[in-house]
Order: structure tokens, then C-alpha cells, then sequence
């Protein structure tokens, strides 16, 4: 019983693989039609591990993976129409979104602030507690306005996604690699 639980599986893996690597311009109804033709031999429903990556603009990439039950490929193809399909990875369908936002981790605990050779740097939790998420550039630290240097120093929170743009381009005119061009 569990054996033949187990060859639908892998077929239907390697039937979706398939139809995805042949031609992966077939959508919509050409898609489901073709899939939906080679699935019906495959006893429908089944349960399937589904690896879902979150790529955001601040370069962090989270991943979750959740257990669908597969009643229907048509619904199963429409319910992930806005994720990119990555492929299969370990019998695992992989789907892809790029946020137009930063992360969870930036907007919870993120600070900008700057290192003690004046890098640019995202740190998790204040500058002088916390450890390093991300490095940028080096500033002229001399040239910043009293200011602006202690709030890097007191580190600066990122809540949006505007907040972190706007501090990129603000710092980015006090680049040393700025002056060198």
C-alpha cells in the first residue's frame, strides 16, 4: 500500500517536472489541460511539501515550507499563479517571490549605523550591542555633520522600506569611494 502511495508521488514529481522543463513558457489553460491529461492516472488527492523563498530588497532571503494537499493541479498551478516556479528540489515543489519590501528582520531590529573603520552597516539590535547584518561603503566620517555621526553612532532604525533607501542616499554622498571618482 505504502508503495504505491509512494510511486504516485514520484510521478506526479516527475510528471510535473515534465511539463515544466519541456517547455516552460506553457500556461494557463495550455498548462493545466497538458498536466491535468497526464495527471489522471495519478489518484488524486496527495500531499506535497512546497518550499516558498522570500527574496527582499535588503537582500535577506527567508524560506518556509508547508505541506499542501493536491486536490486538483489546475487550483494547486492557480493558487501560486504570482510565485515563479523554481523548480523540484528533494521531491519539494520550490516557488520564488521577490518583495518589494525589506524584511521582517530589518523592520523588527534593524539599525544603520557605522563601524569602527567607518563602514556603512546594517546591525542587528544597536550598533555597539549587536552584530553586523549587512556592510555597504565606507564614510568620510570627518566630513559628517555632528548630527548625522551620532545618530549612526546611536544607530538609526529601519521601519520601511523608504526609511532604508532614504539613509543609502543620504551616506552614499559621504562615500569615500564617492570622492575617489
Amino acid at each position: 500500500m505504502q508503495t504505491k502511495w509512494f510511486v504516485r508521488i514520484i510521478t506526479l514529481f516527475g510528471v510535473v517536472w515534465v511539463i515544466f522543463s519541456a517547455d516552460f513558457a506553457l500556461r494557463g489553460e495550455i498548462r493545466t489541460a497538458f498536466a491535468s491529461q497526464i495527471v489522471e492516472e495519478i489518484k488524486l488527492p496527495v500531499k506535497v511539501d512546497v518550499v516558498l523563498t522570500y527574496m527582499y530588497v535588503d537582500g535577506e532571503i527567508s524560506e518556509e515550507t508547508v505541506t499542501e494537499t493536491i486536490y486538483s493541479m489546475e487550483n494547486f498551478w492557480a493558487k501560486y499563479d504570482e510565485w515563479q516556479f523554481i523548480g523540484m528540489n528533494q521531491g519539494k515543489f520550490v516557488f520564488r517571490k521577490e518583495m518589494d519590501d525589506i524584511s521582517p528582520l530589518l523592520k523588527a531590529n534593524g539599525y544603520f549605523g557605522v563601524t569602527e573603520d567607518g563602514i556603512l552597516t546594517i546591525f542587528n539590535g544597536k550598533p555597539y550591542k549587536s552584530h553586523i547584518i549587512q556592510s555597504f561603503f565606507q564614510i568620510d566620517v570627518g566630513k559628517l555633520e555632528s548630527r548625522k555621526r551620532k545618530e549612526l553612532k546611536k544607530g538609526i532604525p529601519i521601519k520601511t522600506k523608504d526609511r532604508y533607501v532614504e539613509v543609502l542616499e543620504t551616506f552614499k554622498s559621504y562615500s569615500k569611494e564617492t570622492e575617489a571618482n
